[in-house]
């Protein structure tokens, strides 16, 4: 059975945990900006934590569901509506055929997750289904394309919901109050030093540190350059090297740049070290004008975390 998009706001793709194997030939993973949201999403509806879900950015997105599932919305508050009631992200609701779902704006972030029970069907390309345009590759047709108005998106049917009809949304699920975040307009981001970090000079590695940068309006799923004060590395012959997902870079004017999920694999400026996994998520959600400090986390501390929320996302049957 499908979905059918009426409306895909500004951007919206599908979206798995990623394209790994594959940074040696020049592919990159992809994958969930606020891999948070993703995990939550999934876990809802108690679905393989790389079940494929529809990655919406800024909102204005509706679809009309074709046969009976359990959907979950996770991240950014974008006023959505289910048949006209108004209804609250971090939840799974039950859905009839023929139910239809609406966004607004988002209120606060950028980003939400629209799931289904057992995720949407959609071909692997190179063992995955994420959508990289850059790379052409991933998505509904495999190559790399946005989603657009119109089109179908296979799902498996949910027979717990066949015979059951509601006029109202029915509530199945929600996360815990706890594990939904907050997306306001500062946020403190941890940063392993890493990389050419021992050629930064001291005092530019505690201006780094001290200065509160601004997210600029030059931001997308490559990369998040934000604007401050400048520092600069002593050391510029570099050859390029492998990046990794959050890798800081320091260009030639001196403003950082986070690289994110559709990253090039590889780069040559100088690279002061790498935001913590977690925090990857908190600054997708961030909108330009916004925030961000930086503080130094422990290599260990941070892999703790990491496995922690690993293992409770993967560990979970429902």
């Amino acid at each position: 059975m499908t979905l059918r998009i009426n409306s895909t706001g500004p951007l919206a793709l599908l979206q798995d945990k990623g394209r790994f194997g594959h940074q040696s030939v020049g592919v990159t993973p992809g994958g969930p900006m606020d891999e948070h949201a993703f995990d939550w999403a999934n876990r809802l509806l108690g679905n393989d934590p790389n079940a494929t879900q529809i990655e919406i950015t800024l909102g204005q997105f509706s679809c009309t569901f074709y046969a009976a599932t359990t959907m979950a919305l996770t991240g950014a508050d974008m006023q959505a509506k289910l048949n006209g009631n108004l209804i609250t992200p971090w939840q799974s609701y039950a859905i009839n055929s023929g139910d239809k779902l609406e966004m607004g704006a988002a209120s606060a972030g950028l980003r939400a997750y629209l799931s289904v029970s057992g995720g949407f069907k959609i071909d692997n390309i190179l063992g995955s289904t994420a959508t990289v345009v850059r790379d052409g590759l991933g998505g509904l047709e495999g190559n790399g394309k946005p989603l657009k108005a119109n089109v179908l998106i296979r799902y498996s049917v949910d027979v717990s919901q066949l015979s059951t009809v509601f006029s109202e949304p029915r509530l199945r699920k929600q996360v815990p109050n706890r594990f939904i975040p907050t997306y306001g307009k500062h946020i403190k981001v941890g940063v392993i030093p890493s990389y050419q970090y021992d050629d930064f000079l001291p005092e530019e590695r505690e201006r780094f540190f001290s200065t509160v940068y601004t997210v600029s309006n030059n931001i997308d799923r490559m990369g998040y350059r934000l604007s401050g004060e400048a520092i600069q590395c002593q050391r510029n012959n570099l050859i390029s090297e492998g990046i990794a997902l959050g890798a800081i870079q320091i260009p030639n004017d001196g403003q950082p740049i986070v690289l994110m999920r559709d990253r090039q694999t590889i780069g040559g400026y100088p690279k002061i070290g790498c935001v913590i996994h977690a925090d990857i998520s908190r600054l997708s959600q961030c909108v330009p004008g916004s925030t961000v400090q930086f503080y130094e986390k422990e290599l260990h501390s941070a892999e703790a975390e990491l496995h922690i929320q690993r293992q409770f996302f993967t560990s979970y049957n429902s």
